[in-house]
C-alpha cells in the first residue's frame, strides 16, 4: 500500500507539473508575430523597425492633422498672405477679423444653427427607428421577423442614387398629408430615419443582451413598452452612442439631399450654403467659414472617439 501511495503521489506531481508547463506556454504568444524577442534584441532590427514606426507616425500625423491645421491657420490669415506666401507662419500678423466677418457678415451663424437643427432632427429620427426596429426584430421576434429582416437587409443593396427620384416625389407629394414637405426640415429628418444599416446594427446588439433579464422583467409584469424603455434602452448605451455619432456626422456633411429639398437659402445648412457663397466671398473669410463648419464634427469625434472607433470596427458595440 505504501508503494502504491508513493506511485499515486508521483503521478499527481507529474500531472500537476505538466499542467504548469501547459499553462506557461501561452506566455510565449508574445513572440507570435513578424519578429520575435530574439529579433528585437538585434540592433539592426531594433533601430530599423523603430525608425520605420517613427516615419509612419509622422506621415499619419501629417496626412491626418495637416489639412486641419492648415485650414485653421488660413482662417486667421490675411487673404494676400494666403495667396502670396501660403506656407509662411503669419508674415503680416493674424487677421482675427476673418472669423468675425464669417460669423456675422456672411451669416455663418444662421447656417450653423440650421445645420445643428438638421443634425439633431436626423439623429432623433434615426435613433427612434433604429431602436424600435431592432427591438421588434430581436426582442419581440414577430412571426415573420426573418422575412422582415431579409427585406430590410435587401434595401442596403440598392444604390442611394437610385432612390433619389422616388424619394423626391414622395416628399413633393407625401401620402395622407396632402402638403409638400419641400423647404421644410421634415424633408430631411424623415428620410434620415430610413437607415437599414442602423436597424440591423442595433438588432445585432440586442441579440447579445441576456434573455434572462427580459424573462425576469416579464415575470414581474413589465409590458412591451416598459421592457423597451426601462430594461433594453438602459443596457444599450454603447450602441446608441455609436449610432448617434454616425447619425450626426452623416447629417452634418450631407450635401445632395438638402440641396434638392431645401431651396430657400435661409434654411439651408452649411454644406449647401458655403459652396454657393464662395465666388462672392473674400478667400480669407471663406476659409474662416469653412473652419467654423468643422468645429462640431471635430468636437464630436474628440468627445466620443472611443465609441466611434469601436463602432467603426464593430467591436465592443456589437457582440457575438
Amino acid at each position: 500500500m505504501e508503494v502504491r501511495a508513493r506511485r499515486i503521489a508521483r503521478e499527481r506531481r507529474a500531472a500537476q507539473s505538466g499542467r504548469g508547463r501547459r499553462t506557461s506556454r501561452p506566455s510565449d504568444g508574445e513572440d507570435r508575430g513578424a519578429l520575435s524577442r530574439a529579433d528585437w534584441r538585434r540592433p539592426s532590427i531594433r533601430w530599423g523597425m523603430g525608425g520605420t514606426h517613427a516615419v509612419l507616425l509622422v506621415l499619419l500625423v501629417f496626412v491626418g492633422l495637416g489639412p486641419m491645421l492648415l485650414l485653421a491657420k488660413f482662417a486667421v490669415t490675411p487673404t494676400q498672405d494666403i495667396l502670396r506666401t501660403p506656407m509662411e507662419i503669419f508674415p503680416n500678423g493674424i487677421a482675427w477679423e476673418n472669423l468675425d466677418k464669417a460669423w456675422n457678415d456672411v451669416e455663418v451663424s444662421k447656417y450653423f444653427l440650421n445645420t445643428i437643427w438638421l443634425a439633431v432632427g436626423s439623429w432623433a429620427s434615426q435613433i427612434l427607428v433604429a431602436t424600435t426596429g431592432g427591438y421588434a426584430l430581436s426582442v419581440l421576434r414577430p412571426r415573420y421577423g426573418r422575412l422582415i429582416q431579409a427585406l430590410v437587409l435587401s434595401t442596403m443593396f440598392v444604390p442611394a442614387i437610385v432612390l433619389l427620384v422616388p424619394l423626391y416625389l414622395t416628399i413633393l407629394d407625401p401620402p395622407l398629408l396632402g402638403q409638400s414637405l419641400i423647404d421644410s426640415f421634415w424633408a430631411v429628418w424623415l428620410p434620415a430615419g430610413a437607415s437599414a444599416f442602423n436597424v440591423l446594427l442595433v438588432q445585432r446588439f440586442f441579440d447579445s443582451l441576456p434573455r434572462e433579464v427580459f424573462e425576469a422583467a416579464r415575470v414581474d409584469g413589465a409590458g412591451t413598452f416598459r421592457l423597451f424603455w426601462s430594461i433594453v434602452l438602459p443596457m444599450s448605451k454603447p450602441i446608441i452612442g455609436v449610432v448617434s455619432v454616425f447619425a450626426v456626422i452623416a447629417a452634418w456633411k450631407d450635401f445632395l439631399w438638402p440641396l434638392l429639398v431645401l431651396k430657400d437659402p435661409d434654411i439651408q445648412p452649411l454644406s449647401v450654403r458655403l459652396p454657393s457663397i464662395e465666388a462672392t466671398t473674400d478667400l480669407g473669410v471663406f476659409l474662416a467659414a469653412l473652419a467654423i463648419s468643422t468645429v462640431i464634427p471635430v468636437a464630436l469625434f474628440l468627445v466620443f472617439q472611443r465609441l466611434f472607433l469601436q463602432g467603426a470596427g464593430l467591436g465592443g458595440a456589437v457582440k457575438g
